[in-house]
């Protein structure tokens, strides 16, 4: 068994750590909040996880150096804005022969890269391995043991191998592959796709509309995608229409929920408001957007969205534009 560190204490983080200590692993969870790891370390449960309790063995803690040195394998599993400061914050304490794995999904806007780009280019350690770990994967179902699926993701193989053999279990099959761009590019980028899903059936328009969404949203990614170099293969499996289809239909998508508020004609900022959490689709925006236009790709979808998001347009008026185009 191995010891592993997660950084972040969201639904996500307190999922995979309460997976992998059933598993038997050595597990401690880091958060830059002292209140959170207070009420996780005193309750055992996750307030947005109210189904699950969390095991006594799993160690909580606000010292990143607890989390991180000793460690075999250390997940980032903050949001995506985050993922540069706590790579930074984490790295004096890096070592090598460490396995990094990222499980945030976003791209940096300004610099569009990728979240393993970016903790290679925070943490120069010598001899450590970036992993991306991605796929059809909601917090609230992993958290109850429901059966999952998901791609680790290294340019060497080995590592992703090690790193499938850690997270895989009774309810987690993992499959690996070495096309890291791909596999974050389709995580990023599908959660705008899902804000679109979602405004769609916020003002009342049904499967139809959501399926042609979601595929031609795909084929706007897989397009942009494979321009950048990744493998075509990427976009229709797991981590790409698996993922997307997930996130667009479910109603634990925080991104889902928010373009369905939005569809019911709430601003931006009062949905991202009433979901709570971190509308990861909405930071992804700028990026997409100005990768579209980097490798001269059309994506209507997602350039529909940025005009609701940002006020341009009303979703009807997009309708239109779509239909008509």
């Amino acid at each position: 068994m191995e010891r592993i560190g997660i950084l972040g204490a969201g639904t996500w983080g307190v999922a995979l750590a309460r997976m992998l200590c059933i598993k038997g692993h050595d597990v401690t969870v880091w958060s830059a909040l002292p209140e959170e790891i207070e009420s996780l370390s005193k309750t055992r449960q996750h307030p947005n996880l109210p189904s699950s309790n969390i095991p006594d063995d799993i160690v909580f803690t606000s010292d990143i150096e607890e989390a991180v040195k000793g460690m075999r394998i250390v997940v980032f599993a903050v949001p995506s804005v985050f993922i540069r400061s706590t790579s930074r914050t984490a790295a004096p304490y890096i070592e090598k022969g460490q396995i990094l794995v990222n499980v945030s999904k976003g791209i940096e806007e300004g610099t569009f890269k990728s979240m393993t780009e970016i903790m290679g280019e925070e943490i120069t350690t010598p001899g450590i391995y970036l992993v991306a770990l991605s796929g059809p994967t909601h917090a609230e179902e992993v958290s109850r043991d429901m059966p999952t699926t998901i791609i680790a993701a290294c340019e060497d193989q080995g590592v992703a191998g090690i790193v499938a053999d850690a997270f895989r279990g009774e309810n987690m099959k993992v499959y690996t592959d070495t096309d890291v761009k791909g596999i974050e590019l389709c995580g990023a980028l599908k959660n705008v796709i899902a804000l679109a899903a979602g405004i769609s059936a916020g003002m009342g328009y049904g499967d139809n509309a959501r399926a042609a969404l979601i595929a031609r949203g795909m084929a706007e990614i897989a397009s942009l995608g494979v321009k950048m170099g990744c493998s075509s293969s990427s976009f229709w499996g797991l981590a790409g229409i698996g993922d997307l289809i997930v996130t667009a239909t479910s109603v634990h998508s925080r991104n889902n929920k928010c373009g369905y508020l939005m569809g019911q004609g709430m601003s931006c900022e009062d949905a991202t408001r009433e979901v709570g959490m971190v509308v990861e689709g909405i930071n992804a925006l700028p990026a997409a957007l100005s990768l579209a236009k980097k490798y001269d790709v059309k994506m209507p979808i997602i350039e529909a969205v940025d005009d609701i998001v940002k006020g341009r347009k009303t979703p009807s008026e997009v309708v239109r534009f779509l239909m008509d185009s």
